[in-house]
């Protein structure tokens, strides 16, 4: 008996030392206030906060849909790409866990995991456990992974395909040259044909399969009609490139995307050309900029309001309530854009 309380006691501490490893980085942030000279990758203590954060007073928004990017590396180079590898930092499982369950309370329906590529930590283990905790203990009414498809195995969808409503692979263009000119691919691999294996596994185990392209100078005369409409995805997402300063422009950025821009009326020429397919979501810059709810690897919401992501604090420090203010989330734009649609597999009632 003696024996088993003493295992159970060095359980309970090896939780709390994970537990506070994984808040060591969001600490940092509490101190900044008092100009010490502590501080991680990819953080800008000193950039100015968001004018809401200013204000203050404004009711917070619901989270009803979060994209988490809880990871900025990515074993491809797209160069438009507005989330970079400035940093390697992944929270500790349980304390991801315990910002996800802050969500949740907080009215969260919608979790969307992305990065950097997020099938790279742990060969997709850590996802694979996030997106089982979300569907089965938190009873989320959507998971949602968006990925570049280059490491997913068929033994994920095995261990983890059921709790996973939809999976989203990036894809820019159906011409392997474009591909490689974007960035969006690695060795040998053919990213093209590897979206139409994964297509079928998502058929096998019952996952609603999606596709997101963004429209930049290299494959804005393209025309994916036959493509799509083959792939048949539940959504095909378009967007327009987007800079965002710091992250694919500026001094400090680790891309340069200025020369993957296209204009307004670029962009309008690529829909009119895919008006007919049916499951095209178009999303300019405009809607795009303060129409999600983006969270880093620190669980800080991003605010865009100002063309580059200011960090709010940490979910894990200040709450849900308190951070979501100085997010610089559109509520009536996330809504307009299309941004709650149906989004459980359960009720998509797709013919598998």
């Amino acid at each position: 008996m003696q024996v088993a309380l003493l295992s159970r006691l060095l359980s309970v501490g090896r939780a709390v030392l994970a537990a506070l490893r994984g808040r060591l980085g969001a600490l940092c942030w509490s101190l900044a206030p008092l100009s010490l000279s502590l501080s991680l990758p990819g953080w800008r203590d000193s950039a100015p906060r968001p004018q809401r954060e200013q204000e203050g007073d404004d009711a917070a928004p619901t989270p009803t849909s979060v994209n988490y990017h809880f990871t900025r590396q990515c074993n491809y180079k797209c160069g438009f790409c507005f989330h970079t590898a400035k940093t390697s930092f992944v929270l500790p499982l349980e304390e991801a866990k315990r910002g996800l369950e802050m969500l949740k309370e907080a009215g969260m329906e919608k979790i969307n995991f992305s990065g950097g590529e997020p099938f790279l930590q742990d060969r997709g283990e850590f996802v694979g456990k996030l997106v089982q905790f979300c569907k089965q203990e938190l009873e989320l009414p959507s998971v949602s992974i968006v990925s570049n498809g280059s490491l997913i195995r068929k033994q994920w969808f095995e261990k983890y395909g059921e709790y996973l409503d939809i999976l989203a692979i990036s894809c820019d263009s159906f011409d392997e040259d474009v591909n490689v000119l974007i960035g969006r691919r690695q060795g040998k691999k053919n990213h093209v044909e590897n979206l139409h294996k994964l297509r079928q596994w998502c058929r096998e185990y019952a996952v609603a399969f999606k596709i997101n392209s963004v429209i930049n100078r290299f494959n804005v005369e393209e025309d994916m009609n036959e493509q799509i409409k083959a792939l048949n995805p539940v959504r095909w997402k378009v967007f327009q490139c987007l800079l965002i300063e710091g992250e694919n422009s500026g001094e400090d950025a680790l891309r340069e995307a200025e020369k993957f821009v296209i204009s307004d009326e670029d962009f309008d020429r690529f829909l009119d050309r895919h008006k007919d397919v049916s499951c095209l979501v178009p999303e300019s810059n405009q809607k795009m900029r303060d129409s999600y709810l983006i969270l880093d690897e620190y669980m800080r919401f991003l605010n865009c309001r100002n063309g580059r992501k200011e960090p709010s604090k940490s979910i894990l420090d200040v709450g849900v309530e308190a951070a979501i203010k100085f997010s610089g989330f559109d509520e009536k734009m996330f809504l307009r854009r299309g941004g709650k649609y149906v989004w459980s597999k359960a009720d998509m009632k797709l013919d598998w």
